[in-house]
């Protein structure tokens, strides 16, 4: 049962943003609980109040944003993890993470957690199949770290192609594998 777990929901800057929130509605009603780590990029698509609304809990965003309380924030939201799924996930949070760069509240959660990481990416289907971003992941699987694929379907810039963000129901079955 997965009653309690608590699953950070890091949230990118891909077109696909709006699955978001189906997987955090899914998450919730499996009887996660959700938090969402919201990229600076990302902000620019969707506002985090949708996400605070729908998870119930704060949206978290900028690494240097005034705590409600003190607290080291990527740590506290690292330990408070059961999961980090980042969902959709773009090449650049990847290679970002891959590299051990640490330069916003995503990317320190994901260096600064014991949980397991799951990365489900959507981007262009030229941006996945780069021979960078195919490393950067192979190095991020031979770490650990687990990867829902995307899916062959009408990218945003109309092509069809590989790099839509996988099916939310896989992505759920995924989390609840882990977990």
């Amino acid at each position: 049962m997965v009653k309690g777990k608590n699953v950070i929901l890091g949230v990118t800057a891909s077109i696909a943003i709006y699955k978001a929130c189906d997987i955090i509605r899914r998450l919730s009603s499996e009887g996660f609980s959700v938090t969402v780590v919201l990229t600076a990029e990302a902000e620019k698509f969707i506002q985090p109040v949708l996400f605070q609304n729908l998870s119930g809990n704060k949206v978290y965003r900028g690494i240097f944003d005034t705590p409600e309380a003190w607290e080291i924030e990527h740590v506290s939201l690292a330990e408070k993890a059961d999961l980090v799924l980042i969902a959709p996930a773009t090449a650049n949070i990847i290679g970002k993470i891959a590299s051990g760069i640490c330069d916003d509240l995503l990317t320190c959660v994901c260096c600064a957690t014991r949980a397991p990481v799951l990365i489900s990416p959507a981007m262009n289907e030229n941006m996945y199949k780069n021979r960078i971003t195919q490393d950067n992941i192979k190095k991020l699987k031979s770490l650990g770290i687990r990867f829902v694929e995307p899916i062959k379907g009408r990218l945003a810039c109309g092509r069809v192609g590989v790099g839509c963000l996988a099916e939310v129901e896989t992505i759920i079955k995924e989390v609840k594998n882990i977990l």
